[in-house]
């Protein structure tokens, strides 16, 4: 397979990548020098004793198809990173660096030869957004926890914000005709076929989102678990690091991780925790959160609605701007649950974005009435 490859350009291409790692040795030695603390440097000088077997792998690549390895000289960006590091601490300097592993991961997706690299990338990134949070073990595992909780947490906010745009939407929809001063046969008309509109396209847009995100989980995971049948040693070393850079000592780091190596459905679920932030167990079903955004749609367009079942006077609209009103200020003080801002003013801001939709609605509505009449 390799002969089929060494063509001038997949060469040149060798050459880069071997630049690249090359680089990344340079900025993780730089790292570990200017880092105090023996375990992250620690952590630093093993992420550049990996960085040096990828280099390793593309100069044996550039070798066999009878091309040199180049000379590397540090580039002026790791030159750069590694003066800031001295000067103002590592920590600072990590998050780029996380960013510039997280490109290295992008590049080598479509590369044939790179089979087991974007994991390796993906696990330093990892490694490198833990240390930059610079957490001991026991917050490491408080910060997981909570992130448990927003990505849980999530049904909730997404059926809150069905309720809130199905609420608006329909809302201003029935304030539209009834400043129109259509009557209130219509007025019900078209909020029953906004309702229905309006839940079917929520429902259909969260069942292709969903299975859309789905099959992306899917795909990620099974390139994990075929990287673990490949290189189990070279995951056990990452799966260590990031273990390292949450607190935990090397020696219990490296046992932790043989162990999980050592069962393949465990250490599956471990990296794509780890590695990728996915919960296996938790990627969602398309057709609850279809059904879900549906019905929270329809609780929300429901309540302008609701009053012209009942009479079709003016009481109905006066009814349907009241209850409204409520609707929207609750609405918004339940999302404050998500946001540091009060109930208060939360429900506040969502009463002032519903009157505002829908005092531009009636306005247009009322316009077009005369203009018709």
């Amino acid at each position: 397979m390799e002969a089929q490859l060494n063509t001038p350009a997949d060469i040149a291409r060798y050459r880069q990548n071997y630049l690249v790692e090359m680089d990344g040795i340079a900025m993780y030695r730089a790292m570990a020098g200017a880092e105090k603390d023996e375990k992250r440097a620690a952590i630093f000088a093993k992420l550049a004793e990996n960085e040096e077997r990828h280099a390793q792998r593309w100069a044996r690549l550039i070798q066999s198809g009878g091309g040199a390895v180049p000379a590397h000289r540090p580039s002026a960006r790791v030159r750069m990173l590694g003066w800031l590091a001295r000067r103002f601490g590592t920590r600072r300097i990590v998050p780029i660096i996380s960013s510039l592993e997280a490109r290295d991961e992008a590049g080598y997706m479509n590369q044939p030869e790179a089979v087991g690299l974007p994991a390796e990338e993906r696990a330093h990134s990892r490694t490198l957004r833990e240390m930059s949070g610079g957490l001991s073990g026991q917050e490491a595992i408080i910060g997981v926890e909570r992130w448990h909780f927003t990505s849980r947490g999530g049904s909730l906010r997404a059926a809150v914000f069905g309720v809130n745009d199905g609420l608006v939407s329909n809302f201003s929809l029935v304030m539209g005709f009834a400043g129109a001063e259509a009557k209130p046969e219509y007025i019900l008309l078209a909020g029953v076929a906004g309702l229905l509109a309006g839940s079917f396209s929520m429902a259909a847009g969260e069942y292709v989102s969903m299975s859309a995100q789905r099959e992306l989980f899917e795909q990620q995971i099974a390139m994990e678990k075929q990287e673990l049948e490949m290189s189990p040693k070279e995951e056990e070393e990452e799966l260590s690091l990031i273990y390292q850079a949450k607190g935990i000592p090397e020696k219990e780091a490296a046992a932790l991780a043989r162990r999980i190596i050592e069962n393949p459905k465990t250490a599956i679920d471990t990296l794509a925790r780890e590695e990728l932030g996915l919960d296996p167990s938790e990627l969602g079903s398309p057709w609850r959160a279809a059904t879900s955004s549906f019905f929270a749609f329809v609780i929300g367009a429901f309540v302008p609605v609701a009053p012209y079942l009942i009479t079709s006077d003016l009481s109905a609209f006066v009814a349907s701007a009241l209850l409204s009103f409520l609707a929207l200020f609750a609405v918004g003080a339940l999302l404050s649950i998500f946001t540091a801002r009060g109930p208060f003013l939360s429900g506040l801001r969502m009463l002032g974005i519903g009157l505002l939709a829908s005092a531009i609605t009636y306005t247009v509505g009322w316009l077009l009435g005369v203009s018709v009449s």
